[in-house]
């Protein structure tokens, strides 16, 4: 879940297990054109992204200009810009970078984030004891190259 102070109002978390961010896929005809998301705040620009997602907040702050349409699915927003609907898809780098690899030359991945989300385990509050036990995991993971085979 990603870690903001509204979120923090309600639970705990541990500390990030990835740091992630917004990315862009965007299509081809604009690679050259479009090099980050500044040039997408533009009327002329059509960007999807998935309804009620991070994504859909970021665009909404970061390219406002832009005509913005929402998706149920991350699969239904990116098929737009596939399919020459919409000039680019925002979101989470992870999804977007696995998306690029598998299709190449259909979308171009402007892969450097422009917001920063830490992601971290929620847990209920008043719960330290299992808060301990996953940062302490967390730690063990990272320091004997766990998490660097699964990321």
């Amino acid at each position: 879940m990603t870690i903001t102070p509204e979120c923090n109002l309600k639970v705990n978390f541990t500390d990030p297990y990835i740091v992630v961010g917004q990315t862009i896929l965007l299509n081809p005809k604009l690679e050259g054109k479009v090099t980050n998301y500044r040039d997408l705040n533009d009327s002329k620009y059509t960007i999807a992204t998935k309804l009620g997602a991070t994504s859909d907040f970021a665009v909404k702050r970061y390219m406002s200009q832009a005509k913005l349409n929402l998706f149920e699915t991350e699969s239904e927003g990116v098929l737009e810009v596939i399919n020459g609907n919409a000039d680019a898809f925002v979101y989470d780098l992870p999804y977007n970078a696995i998306y690029a690899s598998q299709n190449e030359g259909k979308i171009v991945h402007l892969d450097e984030s422009f917001t920063y989300e830490p992601l971290g385990f929620a847990i209920r509050k008043g719960d330290p004891d299992f808060m301990n036990f996953l940062n302490n995991y967390l730690a063990q993971i990272k320091g004997d190259g766990t998490y660097d085979k699964i990321y």
